[in-house]
């Protein structure tokens, strides 16, 4: 019989097993979110002034911008805050939300690869975004964005080790 390979150590529990998103993670949710939305709104309420003929169109379109970067901020902010994730022995667990709740779970068997992402913002912060790339067109990756640089690390080497264990047997 073949013995897996030895895992890092798991991250610390923290009451259940489901791990938050670290909080330095959330400005930057927050700051993509609401640029997203202002920039939307923006178009939006600017060519809806322009249409209905609005002499206060400018004022009209900075309002809406400014309405969508605040909105877009608060929820950017919530949905990170809302975010966790595990990771077991039949894969990785990733649960969004509050009203609506969304709960996502990748079994190793159906995991190609892997990729650690960090862009210059995140790497001042010591965050990352691991992007797991499954078989099947459904939701075929699944990315965690705002993960603290070691537990990504970490999540990607126990995957991949149990993943390569997997295909060992």
């Amino acid at each position: 019989m073949i013995e897996p390979p030895s895992l890092p150590a798991a991250p610390p529990a923290t009451g259940s097993d489901w791990q938050p998103l670290p909080r330095r993670g959330a400005p930057f949710a927050a700051i993509g979110a609401g640029l997203a939305s202002m920039s939307i709104l923006l178009l939006a309420g600017g060519a809806l002034s322009l249409v209905l003929r609005n002499p206060w169109w400018l004022p009209s379109a900075l309002i809406a911008a400014a309405v969508g970067l605040l909105g877009g901020a608060w929820i950017g902010w919530r949905r990170h805050r809302r975010t966790f994730w595990r990771l077991d022995d039949q894969g990785l667990g990733v649960r969004r939300g509050h009203l609506w709740l969304s709960e996502s779970h990748v079994p190793v068997s159906r995991v190609q690869h892997l990729d650690l992402r960090r862009g210059p913002l995140q790497r001042a912060a010591n965050l990352a975004t691991l992007v797991v790339h499954t078989a099947g067109t459904r939701m075929n990756t699944v990315a965690i964005a705002g993960l603290a640089q070691d537990d990504a690390e970490r999540l990607r080497d126990r995957l991949a080790r149990q993943l390569d264990h997997d295909d060992a047997l």
